[in-house]
C-alpha cells in the first residue's frame, strides 16, 4: 500500500511538473492536476487498456491545459491583444531563432531535444525509440538544451518579464529576427 502511495505521489508531481511547464502559474498548475484527477476518476471505465493509463493520463491532462486556454481567450478584450504585440513579435523572434539554431546542433542532440520537447516523449519512451539507456538519453537532452542555450545567447540578448515573457529581445546579429 504504501509504495503504491508513494508511486501516486511521484506521477502526480510528475504531472504537475508537466502541468506547470506549460501554464506557468503554480496555482493554475494545481488547480488543472486536480481536474484531471477528477476526470481520471470519472472516465476510468472507458480505459480499455490500462497498460496505456500513462498515456492515457497525459492526454486528459493536455486536452485539460487546452480546455484552460480556450476558455481563457473567449474572455480576452482585444485591446489587451494589441498591447501584446510587441510582446508576441519577440516570442517569435526567439522561436524562430531556436528552431534555426536547433538544426546546427550534432544529430544525436537535435533527436533527443526534438522528441522531448516538440514530440513531447517521455525520456523512457525515448530510450527505447533510440536503443540507449535512459542515463543515456536523460544526458542528451541534459547537453542539447545547454548547448542550444549557449547558442541562442551568443546570438540574442533576451530580457523577460515575472511571467517569462520575452520584453527585450537585441539581435547580436542585425539580420537575426527578420
Amino acid at each position: 500500500m504504501e509504495s503504491t502511495v508513494a508511486q501516486g505521489s511521484f506521477f502526480e508531481n510528475e504531472l504537475k511538473g508537466f502541468v506547470f511547464k506549460r501554464v506557468k502559474d503554480k496555482a493554475l498548475t494545481e488547480d488543472i492536476v486536480h481536474d484531471v484527477f477528477i476526470r481520471v476518476q470519472d472516465k476510468i471505465g472507458q480505459l480499455q487498456e490500462p497498460e496505456k493509463a500513462t498515456g492515457w493520463i497525459y492526454q486528459i491532462t493536455r486536452n485539460m491545459i487546452i480546455d484552460h486556454y480556450r476558455k481563457q481567450s473567449k474572455y480576452i478584450d482585444a485591446s489587451v491583444v494589441n498591447s501584446h504585440d510587441e510582446v508576441l513579435n519577440f516570442n517569435e523572434c526567439v522561436e524562430n531563432t531556436l528552431r534555426k539554431l536547433l538544426l546546427t546542433l550534432p544529430l544525436k542532440y537535435r533527436e533527443a531535444l526534438q522528441m522531448a520537447e516538440l514530440e513531447e516523449l517521455s525520456q523512457i519512451e525515448m530510450a527505447k525509440r533510440l536503443g540507449v539507456s535512459y542515463s543515456g538519453v536523460k544526458s542528451r537532452v541534459q547537453r542539447a538544451r545547454q548547448m542550444l542555450k549557449e547558442k541562442l545567447h551568443e546570438s540574442l540578448i533576451i530580457k523577460t518579464d515575472a511571467y517569462g515573457n520575452i520584453v527585450v529581445c537585441v539581435d547580436r546579429d542585425p539580420s537575426c529576427c527578420k
